[in-house]
């Protein structure tokens, strides 16, 4: 399929933004959609171009990424099929956009977050730099990335110590994964639970300044 096609088959957003500020790839949770993501995008850097395609699962109507069979339980096949169609997406759009080398941010929420994290540790060379909030580990009990080598990749991830629906430990799995393979990790943790504080947003960007 080419890279039209490919756009057109998936609803998505796009602003160019300026040409020497990065792309932020902003990635819904379950529910939600391009649009409300997308406005995330000014308060992490205003002059960023944004690319914002909506999840293609449904979960009792709900846009999302991946399946799941219960809060927290994922299908992890299903994970990193669509782990591979996000950096088909990725790859298209940096064709017909003409993005070329301009730095691109993966920024995501929830389950939004998960995929973004699971798309740079199984396809590094498309998507080398996220941001995640309220993210977890995507592979349940498995370790899909065993074999990438990660150096390269730089991941800040902002949770907190409280989520019932990404839990400390499995964010704590996340972060040693990563490092292991090689990969550059930045947490912040913060009390309370699921969702984006004032301090997560602050210290989201600043992580969008360093990583573009």
């Amino acid at each position: 399929m080419s890279a039209p096609e490919t756009l057109q088959n998936w609803p998505h957003l796009f602003v160019s933004g300026e040409d020497d500020a990065p792309v932020l790839l902003t990635l819904h949770g379950t529910g939600s959609n391009e649009q409300e993501i997308s406005a995330l995008a000014p308060e992490l850097d205003p002059r960023a171009g944004v690319l914002a395609p909506r999840g293609l699962v449904r979960e009792h109507g709900m846009p999302r990424w991946f399946r799941r069979m219960g809060e927290g339980v994922f299908d992890v096949d299903d994970v990193v099929l669509r782990a591979g169609e996000l950096a088909g997406f990725v790859t298209a759009a940096r064709e017909h956009y003409g993005l070329g080398d301009r730095p691109l941010v993966a920024v995501g929420f929830s389950n939004g977050a998960n995929i973004a994290l699971a798309t740079a540790m199984l396809h590094p060379d498309v998507v080398d730099r996220v941001v995640a909030f309220s993210g977890m580990y995507p592979f349940a009990d498995r370790d899909e990335a065993a074999d990438k080598d990660l150096h390269g990749v730089r991941v800040t991830t902002l949770n907190g110590r409280a989520d019932p629906m990404a839990p400390l430990d499995s964010v704590t799995r996340l972060v040693e994964v990563l490092r292991d393979r090689g990969a550059d990790v930045e947490q912040h943790l913060r009390e309370g639970g699921h969702g984006i504080s004032p301090q997560d947003l602050a210290a989201g960007r600043e992580a969008v300044s360093r990583l573009a």
